[in-house]
């Protein structure tokens, strides 16, 4: 399982998951709780439930690279091509357009993440 947490203008909205061949998202209860904060996309409107999809979300693969600069990530971050959830969590926290971007959680002491 990889995760990761993503931030909308620099404040935590919420946590991206990818399991089992599965992307979750979800939005953390306090992004909720604030009425004025934006939803992180017109294709996610804030919501108390989850959000389940096949595929990487279109909003969030639209924060990756393309082109040459999608393979030059690749190669000096020894990331597939194809893995887009790696370069989403190894890639969105450094320069990425808007005001939205995911940073990888980081594993802690008994396998959970933080």
């Amino acid at each position: 399982m990889k995760r990761g947490i993503v931030y909308c203008c620099d404040r935590l909205a919420g946590e991206l998951v990818e399991a089992g061949g599965e992307y979750v998202f979800r939005y953390a209860p306090e992004y909720l709780a604030q009425p004025f904060w934006p939803a992180i996309s017109a294709t996610l409107p804030k919501r108390a439930g989850e959000y389940r999809a096949a595929h990487l979300f279109p909003f969030f693969h639209g924060l990756l690279a393309e082109g040459a600069q999608k393979e030059r990530q690749c190669r000096e971050l020894r990331i597939d091509e194809d893995d887009a959830f790696s370069r989403l969590l190894a890639t969105s926290a450094y320069g990425a357009v808007g005001g939205v971007h995911v940073v990888a959680a980081k594993a802690t002491e008994g396998g959970k993440t933080a």
